[in-house]
């Protein structure tokens, strides 16, 4: 799986490379924006525990459904 990636990876044009690399760095910031709510008790957020870990948890999926619609796209665009 590691080596087509990799060869899908090389026939994309100099756009479709960047906007990969866009898509994988805001997938890991809303994944680690969504771990900091949850996990870093002195955040500075004036919200109750409950309302933290249901932020944090909402971005958490909303990242990884970005990436997973992502890869969809460029998967149907491939075939």
């Amino acid at each position: 799986m590691l080596s087509r990636f990799i060869e899908n990876f090389k026939k994309k044009s100099l756009k479709e490379r960047f906007l990969l690399v866009i898509g994988i760095l805001f997938f890991l910031i809303y994944l680690t924006i969504g771990l900091f709510i949850i996990f870093w008790e002195k955040l500075p957020l004036n919200m109750p525990s409950n309302y933290r870990t249901a932020l944090g948890v909402i971005l958490i999926v909303y990242a990884f459904l970005r990436f997973l619609r992502f890869f969809n796209t460029d998967k149907i665009q491939n075939d």
